[in-house]
């Protein structure tokens, strides 16, 4: 089952586990194939990494289509606060726009 990309992503994280991208690249490319060891791959970089605010739109997409609603909400608000602090504004408008439209759905 896994793709070529997914064992080449694996062994990046194997080679350097500390790297937060390894990480999100993996549960990013794991949507398609293994929505569990997604969900543990997001889960893992959130709980050690959560400066990393990348994860934090994706992550709670992947919660919003699993209709975990509190969730998704929990982390689009962490992210917006996390963006908001770092003044990224362009990742800040994304994540309100995405919360803004499940708040709405």
């Amino acid at each position: 089952m896994p793709t070529d990309r997914i064992r080449m992503l694996e062994k990046f994280l194997e080679e350097d586990p500390a790297d937060p991208f390894n990480i999100y690249a993996l549960a990013l490319e794991y949507l398609n194939h293994d929505r569990t060891r997604s969900r543990a791959l997001f889960e893992t970089l959130l709980n050690h990494h959560e400066a990393y605010l990348p994860a934090y739109y994706h992550a709670a997409k992947f919660y919003q289509d699993m209709g975990e609603r509190q969730e998704a909400i929990r982390l689009f608000e962490k992210g917006i606060d996390l963006a908001g602090k770092v003044n990224d504004r362009k990742t800040l408008r994304e994540l309100k726009a995405a919360y803004d439209e499940l708040m709405f759905e």
